[in-house]
């Protein structure tokens, strides 16, 4: 497949906004109306409960995860894989189905990192740390936007120290800016000392 015409794809696969269909699907809401407006799986679960907000997790990591899939079996171009991670984080944060308005494509960066490790023969570590780094920061701050910004930031170190080809490196850094930007009125509520916090954990 043509490398132009997969990162189309990628992105049109990262743009369904499940969010917006569990919400008005399963549950009658728009997710964009509550809480902190945003398409994506922390607001769905502050919404709508728990079970909603980690079946839409799954379900947008599975776009990235998919994106991986198809990069491996049908384009011979060793950069549709960077490229089209990249492509499906970006139609997640900004779909073309529901008004370029979505998440911070953290849920994207686990299935691309998860993919990388199941279909693209990288060390499990690429996946695992960073998970790691994720939970052990939530266990100790209780605040998810701020465990999703250094377990990017740590995703991309992952990569260059398993000596992960220079293109998934770069896009890693990527990823890891795409979400620092998305979250940044959640660094603002972190520097004042009023972020949210969960209380489950």
């Amino acid at each position: 497949m043509n490398l132009l015409v997969f990162a189309a794809l990628a992105y049109l696969i990262g743009s369904v906004p499940f969010a917006l269909v569990v919400g008005k699907g399963v549950y009658d809401t728009d997710v964009r109306e509550y809480g902190s407006k945003n398409l994506g799986a922390s607001n769905t679960g502050r919404v709508l409960g728990p079970a909603a907000g980690a079946t839409v997790m799954i379900l947008d990591a599975v776009k990235a995860f998919l994106v991986v899939f198809l990069a491996v079996h049908t384009c011979n171009n060793p950069l549709a894989i960077p490229i089209g991670g990249l492509a499906a984080a970006i139609g997640h944060c900004y779909p073309l189905f529901a008004k370029f308005k979505g998440g911070k494509a953290v849920a994207a960066l686990y299935g691309f990192l998860f993919g990388l490790f199941v279909f693209a023969g990288m060390t499990p570590l690429i996946f695992f740390l960073p998970l790691l780094v994720f939970l052990v920061t939530l266990f100790l701050t209780k605040i998810i936007s701020l465990s999703s910004i250094l377990s990017a930031a740590f995703a991309a170190v992952c990569a260059w120290s398993v000596s992960a080809s220079k293109p998934i490196i770069i896009v890693l850094v990527l990823l890891a800016l795409l979400i620092v930007y998305r979250h940044r009125e959640n660094i603002k509520r972190i520097h004042k000392g009023k972020e949210n916090k969960i209380t489950w954990m």
